[in-house]
């Protein structure tokens, strides 16, 4: 679900500072804004006469990035645009002050840039950060929000591209990349770090850890958070390193972009991104009929329409409900004549769901379903009303495998309870509950035998989903 972003720091500058207005070049549109995951590329290091440069540098990032995976198979889920902001000095400061090289180990440098990005960031050479430490960044870190907030504040992720052919990078609230040999793979590595949550899958020191999408303490295969993907793609529990803090963490993959450049996303990393990228933005794109244009005088049979962001290849799965019942699969237009229709309250539900391989969903956390609505009253003469409604659902059900309890929790833009209906195998009901968005619901099962059951959803007894329960 979209979800812009808005910071307290420029809610306060807002009223002290000047706008700094730059021209914004949209380098890849593929809907609109606020439908969209909105990449916005920064500049730093560029003087107004290199600005075209600027240019050329952030459309070959967006060239690259669309050429992986799975950025290729949902660029239609994003925009990216780039703003022009000159620094009155070329490259980025390098002080000399990393702790963990020979220095200097690159010419020092003190060049005036307008979000003072320098390398040697918090002790490391190869840190490219907007500032030598977090006290230092303050300034910076309220200027980049600042242009953000002047010239695209509908962004979802920022990224800075810094003007020097030192090898560098940054994660973090905006990354940064270098323009080194390895520019659009640095920052494709740090973009999985901040608009995804991936961790570094090499070692990246002590207390630098935590748990996250692949990362881990856990050494348990049947609990493990990647458990769907053991054994398969060069997934498995490999720890980061043989003593230490580094033996107690594990990573899924030996050979993944958060470890090493110029190497895809494994398939643990992979889902995750896909994830998110459910989390930002509904596959539904628009759909007719709906509220902004009432249907008057209809005439039969009546179309109802969606228009959906379909992956490439297209792994989207539509089911068409009439009063609770199946009328169609996989289609994005249905059409109604009156035979079809009840005198008084008629719902008509689509529900959309993401099939991809890349997404092994059946035992895992979260599922996302997205729907859409009609609510239509007829008679016999006309429809007195048609409503249309678009929902989003992200469904967990955890842990699973489990022994004892089962905890249910999803987010909706409704305030429409879901039913769940736990069922055995063979379609007997076991157990029956609602529960509200937001809220996490548990429910005892530690008297079921061992064995997978089925966990159905149900919103106004219209079928969503279903998930396989595991129990130990």
């Amino acid at each position: 679900m979209k979800q812009y972003f808005r910071c307290l720091i420029w809610l306060i500058f807002s009223q002290i500072s000047t706008a700094q207005v730059f021209d914004v070049e949209t380098i890849k549109l593929a809907g609109a804004e606020d439908k969209r995951i909105n990449l916005v590329i920064l500049g730093d290091g560029y003087q107004a006469s290199e600005l075209d440069q600027f240019v050329t540098d952030a459309t070959s990032f967006s060239t690259e990035l669309f050429s992986q995976s799975p950025f290729l198979e949902y660029s239609d889920y994003f925009n990216v645009y780039a703003i022009k902001v000159p620094s009155n000095e070329s490259g980025a400061d390098h002080p000399a002050t990393g702790t963990d090289v020979t220095e200097p180990l690159t010419p020092i440098k003190n060049v005036d840039t307008y979000f003072n990005t320098t390398f040697d960031g918090f002790g490391f050479h190869r840190l490219l950060f907007y500032g030598i430490d977090w006290p230092d960044s303050n300034a910076a870190r309220v200027k980049i929000i600042s242009v953000l907030s002047d010239n695209f504040p509908a962004y979802d992720q920022a990224l800075i591209l810094v003007n020097s052919t030192v090898y560098g990078g940054s994660g973090g609230q905006f990354p940064l990349s270098s323009m080194a040999t390895s520019a659009n793979e640095i920052a494709i590595h740090e973009l999985g770090h901040s608009l995804f949550n991936l961790l570094d899958e090499y070692y990246p020191g002590d207390g630098r850890l935590r748990e996250d999408i692949n990362a881990t303490k856990t050494s348990d295969p049947n609990t493990i958070k990647w458990k769907n993907w053991l054994s398969d793609d060069g997934i498995n529990i490999y720890p980061y390193g043989t003593s230490g803090e580094a033996a107690t963490w594990n990573r899924p993959h030996q050979n993944c972009k958060m470890r090493y450049l110029g190497r895809p996303f494994c398939a643990v990393c992979k889902e995750g991104m896909i994830e998110k990228i459910h989390d930002l933005v509904s596959p539904i794109d628009n759909y007719t009929p709906n509220n902004d244009a009432p249907v008057e005088n209809p005439t039969y049979p009546l179309d109802f329409q969606l228009s959906l962001l379909k992956p490439n290849p297209n792994t989207l799965k539509s089911t068409w409900t009439l009063n609770g019942t199946i009328i169609n699969t996989d289609v994005d237009v249905v059409s109604l004549s009156e035979t079809d229709l009840i005198d008084g309250t008629n719902t008509l539900t689509s529900i959309i769901t993401d099939d991809s391989p890349m997404l092994r969903v059946v035992n895992h956390d979260t599922i996302h379903v997205n729907t859409v609505t009609w609510t239509i009253n007829f008679d016999a003469l006309s429809i007195k009303d048609l409503n249309a409604q678009s929902n989003t659902y992200n469904i967990s059900l955890y842990p699973n495998p489990t022994q004892t309890t089962l905890n249910f929790k999803f987010e909706s833009n409704t305030t429409t309870n879901l039913q769940v209906r736990i069922t055995s195998v063979d379609g007997k009901q076991l157990k029956s509950l609602n529960i509200s968005n937001l809220e996490a619901t548990e429910v005892d099962i530690s008297t079921f035998s061992s064995g997978i059951y089925i966990a159905n959803f149900y919103t106004s007894n219209t079928f969503l989903t279903s998930r396989k329960i595991i129990k130990n």
